[in-house]
């Protein structure tokens, strides 16, 4: 059992360290998975390959693919008609080149707050940052830190009413809902702006003491919107505001009105409504969103058919990278050593509701490379006890909920998280370049937020 456990963390140590040197996850996910699996002779090899990682890699892009695809399109039709440089001149008019940063944060901050997943807000944004970023001279490397800090922490975890699954998954479990313990929440979130937009502008004051600027980066082949008329900003800004108000209609009305009792059905899955509806819903609000951005700005995609093969081409490496580490967490999951770290983690700070289900949370999200998975694992085996333990030492419910969420936001994006690999690729930049700023954005400042909302929930209680 020792040499099983030790096996698991040194494969992920391996996964971590090459991951930061550049090696392909597609090869290092199956590898390190399999290295593990030789850690518990009674696990089967071939079939732990086979029957758990590829049917979980599978089942991630079965799910998934269309929200790449559409969300990939969507960012090269906002780059090629000119419509995300409109979008940065604008925003570069309104708060001055020097906040290019605190812009592309916002940004992402009301996209992924509207619903809309943070793989589609990395693609999205992702031109936009880039004519932001050369209009302001900010060095790219700080690119993909300035996305994850709007899209990856406070409006994924601590936001009270954010629709991320990281803010869903706790309700079942403690009956609540997504505004749980909203005052916490919004100290939380400030928190993570604030001292995220702290360590990105100071970054960026060393750089430009170091004479450094945007750079070169001829592997980006930008869309090639000079020598076209651009459109106008309402018709630029009118695609995003359009995912986000579709996003939720979709979401909360139109769906929820439909009959929708084939779904029990096998042919369908056997599954439910709430299941599948916050899925259909970003696919139809991007889809719709596609073709409103192709109607107002069709004067400026001369290129269309160019222009929609680069973007589905673009989905595909991102989707892959972030299947295969689903793949890689569903095979240590499924080993017996991992069994014995989880109850090790579980059973920290017995004592301490919220110091032990912020650690189990933190800890175990690290380990599978996944916020929501280090969370489901977490809940679904202690989350009645964590339910009880809360109710005997007079915490709320709503407390509980809102430590839970906020704490997938930490340890989550340690170098061999499925999303941070997927940013870096969008960005086409390396973890060398630029993983040390999404450290402290996205796996620092969090941890800081969670400990002052769990002492603030210890002293006060749940608000």
């Amino acid at each position: 059992m020792i040499f099983s456990i030790s096996l698991i963390l040194i494969s992920l140590g391996l996964l971590m360290f090459l991951a930061y040197r550049g090696v392909s996850v597609l090869l290092l996910a199956p590898v390190l998975a399999l290295l593990a699996v030789l850690g518990s002779p009674d696990t089967p090899f071939m079939a732990s390959y086979t029957q758990v990682f590829m049917r979980a890699l599978g089942g991630f892009i079965a799910l998934y693919f269309p929200l790449f695809l559409l969300g990939a399109v969507f960012g090269r039709l906002m780059e090629s008609s000119g419509a995300a440089r409109v979008i940065a001149l604008r925003i570069v008019d309104w708060l001055g080149a020097g906040r290019a940063m605190l812009a592309i944060v916002l940004a992402c901050a009301v996209l992924t707050y509207g619903g809309v997943s943070l793989f589609v807000v990395a693609f999205a944004v992702y031109p936009l940052a880039v004519a932001l970023f050369r209009a302001a001279d900010v060095p790219k490397r700080l690119m993909p830190a300035t996305i994850a800090l709007g899209a990856f922490t406070f409006t994924m975890t601590a936001l009270p009413g954010t629709p991320a699954i990281q803010n869903a998954i706790p309700m079942p479990y403690f009956g609540t809902t997504p505004f749980a313990a909203p005052g916490l929440g919004l100290i939380g979130g400030a928190i993570m702006l604030g001292l995220g937009a702290w360590w990105l502008a100071w970054r960026l004051g060393q750089a430009r003491a170091q004479g450094e600027g945007y750079g070169t980066h001829p592997d980006e082949t930008p869309a090639q919107v000079e020598a076209t008329a651009v459109p106008g900003f309402a018709v630029a800004l009118a695609p995003i505001v359009a995912v986000v108000v579709l996003n939720w209609l979709f979401s909360t009305h139109l769906f929820a009105q439909m009959d929708t009792s084939y779904l029990a059905s096998a042919l369908y899955g056997a599954t439910q409504l709430e299941a599948v509806r916050g899925v259909w819903a970003i696919i139809a609000a991007l889809a719709l969103s596609n073709l409103l951005l192709m109607g107002l700005a069709w004067r400026n995609l001369p290129n269309l058919k160019q222009d929609l093969d680069i973007g589905a081409s673009a989905a595909v490496l991102p989707i892959f990278n972030t299947a295969s580490q689903v793949g890689y967490g569903a095979v240590i999951a499924s080993l017996v050593g991992f069994a014995l770290i989880r109850d090790a983690v579980l059973g920290i700070a017995p004592g301490q509701p919220l110091v032990s289900l912020s650690i189990a949370v933190n800890l175990l999200a690290g380990i599978t490379g996944s916020a929501s998975g280090g969370m489901s694992i977490a809940l679904q085996t202690l989350g009645s006890t964590y339910l009880e333990m809360g109710r005997a030492a007079g915490i709320a419910p709503e407390l509980l909920h809102r430590v839970t969420s906020i704490a997938t936001g930490g340890l989550d994006a340690l170098p061999h998280n499925g999303a941070v690999i997927t940013l870096l690729a969008i960005c086409k930049l390396t973890h060398r370049q630029s993983y040390g700023d999404i450290l402290v954005v996205a796996v620092l400042v969090p941890l800081a937020a969670l400990a002052v909302v769990v002492l603030l929930g210890t002293w006060l209680g749940s608000f």
